[in-house]
């Protein structure tokens, strides 16, 4: 991006960075950035809970499976008791993890923009489905919309720290669930080259949508090699029952080669157990019994570890997505997916705040922090959520961006090696040199590759920020937030292709609008 010059020393230099966007992929911080320090269980407890999850599926099963899973499952060494529980037994379950996808990518549908969620490699982005739009001026809250979602895919495509894009809101002035699933999916195509997921209410909803992506990558083939969609997918509802259709989606997904999230969000104390291990437990349960029909359908296939156990508050019974102990959950079922190898995904970032406050920052940095100390592959929820998943700032993307940029740079940990443990230089400098570091070579090398500068943060003095007329932290969020959404759009997706889908699908977002 050119520039004009600046005068003004530090003030110039905290609005260059703010044109930018906020500090991103660098030498300080990058995509995939290795986790893992962070272990909540000890060894001996995985594999306590994974035998647990084991016998869970072979002794209690899971209900509500359609005909063709039963089948499927049965012919492979499943049983369905009188009940009609599904029952999976523990070598089946092995005998799948043994085939289950590994070393896939989520593809953007620009290369630069691929994740690799293999090993303690972590990424962050959005989710959430929230349905009303937090306005962190007035205080007011409205329905979400169709242009809200398209708004906040230009937001993600913008801020360098979120690395993926999943349907943040629901376009609730749509009705019919047809169209709104297609332009749900359209919209965060359109908005970002950017890995991008979201969900499907039907099977067949699912296929119009496929065809769709198709016309956007060149084809059956192109689509195969390389799906720009994750689909997230509730197949079940705990406890242990599943979603019909849910498993039609799977199984589309399964033909097409589209990746999944493989989601087991139960509420520990509600639908799941009160107690924090035996929620992992029964999560990571049914989460294995989702990875066991796939490969039975399509070994291999590429689908990620989704236990997503949430948090309530017993007092109340509502959900409490910025508790700690949503954190340590999210941390511990990361765990779990490196204990069997497959790329896992989680939920932090769901403040029980309203507004961009106190609340929300300290909420926010811990779940996030944990998640990815512990090296979750795909941090979910993790840009501007609030109310527990039920609200949504466009602001907060700008907020959030420079929060997981320290993430990132906490995470990373340190470099140790004769040059960064610096004796030499301490001898120069001490012996020889002017006593302090400040205007030494390494420094001048260092200052960029060891720290993260935020955008937006601000680490003025109080002399300077009770003189400055820009005190406001929201109120210069809000002025970069339509500053990035009056600049241009990005045109990753051909105007003649996207006239092709509009003249073959009910699109809704006016191309006004676009």
């Amino acid at each position: 991006m050119s520039r004009t010059r600046r005068n003004g020393g530090r003030a110039a230099r905290r609005i260059d960075r703010a044109d930018g966007a906020g500090s991103g992929p660098s030498t300080a911080i990058w995509p995939g950035i290795e986790g893992g320090r962070y272990t909540p269980f000890t060894r001996r407890e995985i594999e306590r809970v994974s035998d647990t999850a084991l016998r869970i599926l072979e002794e209690i099963g899971l209900k509500g499976a359609t005909p063709h899973c039963v089948e499927t499952v049965c012919n492979n060494g499943g049983s369905l008791t009188e009940d009609g529980r599904l029952l999976m037994p523990a070598d089946l379950v092995r005998r799948m993890l043994k085939v289950a996808g590994r070393g896939f990518k989520l593809f953007g549908q620009m290369p630069e923009y691929d994740i690799d969620p293999s090993g303690t490699r972590i990424h962050l982005g959005t989710s959430g489905a929230a349905v009303h739009i937090v306005d962190s001026l007035t205080g007011t809250i409205r329905d979400s919309a169709l242009r809200d979602l398209y708004d906040m895919a230009r937001l993600a495509q913008s801020l360098p720290n979120i690395h993926m894009f999943q349907r943040t809101v629901v376009a609730r002035d749509l009705s019919d669930p047809f169209e709104m699933d297609l332009n749900t999916a359209y919209a965060c195509l359109k908005g970002t080259a950017k890995p991008v997921g979201g969900s499907f209410t039907s099977e067949e909803n699912m296929e119009a949508a496929v065809q769709m992506m198709q016309m956007i990558v060149g084809g059956p083939e192109a689509l195969r090699a390389r799906p720009p969609f994750c689909v997230s997918t509730c197949f079940i509802v705990p406890p242990l029952t599943f979603a019909e259709e849910a498993l039609g989606v799977i199984e589309c997904a399964a033909r097409h080669g589209i990746p999944l999230k493989l989601v087991s969000a139960g509420q520990a104390g509600a639908t799941s157990p009160a107690p924090l291990a035996g929620a992992v437990a029964q999560q990571t349960a049914e989460v294995l019994a989702g990875l066991v029909y796939v490969n039975l359908l399509n070994p291999g296939h590429p689908a990620t570890f989704g236990a997503l156990p949430f948090v309530s508050d017993l007092r109340t019974g509502a959900m409490s997505g910025g508790s700690a102990e949503q954190g340590l959950l999210m941390a511990a079922c990361a765990q779990m997916a490196q204990h069997f190898d497959i790329p896992c995904a989680v939920s932090a970032g769901m403040t029980d705040s309203k507004m961009p406050d106190f609340q929300a920052g300290y909420e926010k940095g811990v779940t996030e922090l944990l998640s990815a100390l512990s090296g979750a592959n795909l941090i979910y929820e993790a840009a501007g959520m609030y109310g527990s998943l039920l609200g949504c700032s466009l602001e907060s993307f700008v907020l959030d961006n420079d929060m997981i940029g320290s993430i990132l740079r906490a995470t990373r940990g340190f470099e140790v090696s004769d040059d960064t443990l610096s004796l030499e230089v301490i001898r120069e400098v001490c012996v020889d040199g002017p006593g302090h570091f400040l205007g030494h070579d390494q420094t001048l090398k260092r200052m960029e590759s060891d720290y993260y500068y935020p955008a937006l943060a601000d680490r003025r003095t109080p002399q300077e920020w009770a003189a400055a007329p820009d005190r406001d932290l929201l109120e210069q969020a809000r002025a970069r937030t339509e500053a990035l959404l009056g600049g241009p759009r990005s045109e990753h997706i051909p105007a003649e292709i996207d006239a092709e889908i509009r003249a073959r699908f009910p699109i809704r977002l006016p191309k006004a609008d676009l």
